[in-house]
């Protein structure tokens, strides 16, 4: 149960910071060079926390192993990223934004289960779909 809970207790912790820190973003500041800045500590603490848990691995090595989600990840982070700050600079709230972003990949994400990786579209699913977005209704009206 440990193994299944603590990395989406991880996300929710992290997710709140992150909307946080987006929304918190001091006006002035261009967001890109916000951006590199975050991507530098990010950096940083990948690399530290690999070396403290890799136990002897290289790496280099792992690098190696990896394939074109990585360079594309890095390019759709940045486009969340700067998304979700122009969201709050055009004037969206805390507490609608993710809610929002959410239901809609959520949407999404049931068709890309189904035509990528072959998942089922279940009833269930689309009820799902359907109260998300009566869901987005009322939160918008």
């Amino acid at each position: 149960m440990l193994a299944y809970a603590w990395p989406l207790l991880l996300a929710v912790i992290s997710s709140v910071l992150y909307q946080i820190c987006a929304k918190s973003l001091p006006e002035g500041v261009n967001p890109l060079a916000a951006l590199t800045l975050t991507y530098l500590v990010a950096a940083l603490t990948a690399g530290v926390l690999f070396f403290l848990t890799a136990r002897g691995t290289s790496l280099i090595g792992e690098y190696g192993k990896t394939n074109w989600t990585s360079v594309v990840m890095g390019i759709v982070i940045v486009g969340l990223e700067l998304g979700m700050i122009y969201c709050y600079k055009a004037g969206w709230e805390a507490s609608v934004l993710l809610v929002v972003e959410c239901a809609i990949c959520a949407g999404f994400m049931i068709f890309v289960g189904r035509y990528l990786y072959g998942e089922a579209i279940t009833a269930n699913k689309l009820i799902g779909l359907f109260i998300c977005l009566a869901g987005l209704y009322i939160i918008n009206k």
